[in-house]
């Protein structure tokens, strides 16, 4: 028996260093691997969490008054003004709070549109593109119109490009579509002429995929005075207040859609 395991010994042994030599090995692999990936999830986390927020006079904007509602739902915001048949399902912009367009939605709604303003999954509406349905099937309005501000208003464009039936027009603010927009689907695009985030070869591209599209350029406005929540990076200089305009942005819907 001793001499057996004698035998035996001094073979095995290089192949046991072997193995062993290759189990560090794998060890080495997968710590390296979780430590990337812990890094990449940290970046992710860090980019997802980081974002523009509302200023105090887009959080003033959520109060109700005399002419608009203003109520908080499972999906976001709703503004309630006078209207009974015209309803905005609208996209916030990318990693922007949604409550910074209180202030442009409330006037709206005060205008003759109410609006739904939807809350994103990571401010991102690539995560939410579809969730005007579950939306519009909460009320009962007759002429609905979904839109948004940059990337809100490119997956609402991309939404639409889907249920062109459901919709009575389309509204991007400094966004265009990717998509094509058939004629019974109106499409208004808004910007500024101090845009510097969105850039312009595509807004002309978005606006020959519209069949039926109307341009408003403000003058003095940049990308991010749609909404209220200060300087954007990379944006151009406003020459005009962040009031003028989202004033002339809901005057300009107004005399498009409503009636």
């Amino acid at each position: 028996m001793q001499e057996e395991e004698f035998d035996r010994g001094p073979e095995q042994e290089p192949v046991k260093k072997k193995e062993k030599k290759k189990r560090g090995k794998k060890k080495w692999i997968l710590i390296s691997v979780a430590a990337v990936l812990l890094i990449l999830t940290g970046a992710m986390l860090i980019y997802l969490l980081t974002y523009y927020h509302a200023d105090p006079s887009a959080l003033q904007a959520l109060n109700s008054d005399a002419s608009v509602r203003v109520e908080e739902t499972d999906y976001g915001w709703y503004f309630d003004g006078p209207s009974e048949k015209d309803a905005l399902v609208f996209y916030p912009g990318g990693r922007v709070e949604e409550t910074a367009y209180a202030p442009l939605l409330h006037l709206l709604a005060e205008r003759g549109m109410d609006v739904c303003l939807v809350k994103m999954p990571f401010r991102l509406a690539v995560f939410g593109s579809g969730r005007a349905e579950d939306v519009m099937k909460e009320y009962n309005y007759s002429n609905w119109y979904i839109g948004g501000h940059s990337m809100g208003g490119a997956f609402a464009a991309f939404y639409v490009a889907k249920h062109e039936a459901d919709f009575r027009g389309l509204v991007l603010l400094g966004a265009y579509s990717t998509k094509p927009i058939g004629k019974d689907v109106p499409v208004l695009m808004i910007y500024g002429s101090e845009d510097q985030v969105v850039r312009k070869e595509k807004l002309e591209e978005g606006k020959k995929l519209a069949e039926n599209c109307k341009e408003l350029c403000i003058a003095g406005g940049n990308h991010a005075q749609f909404g209220n929540y200060g300087v954007q990076k990379g944006d151009g200089e406003a020459t005009i207040s962040a009031e003028e305009q989202q004033r002339q942005t809901v005057d300009f819907i107004a005399a498009t859609f409503l009636h």
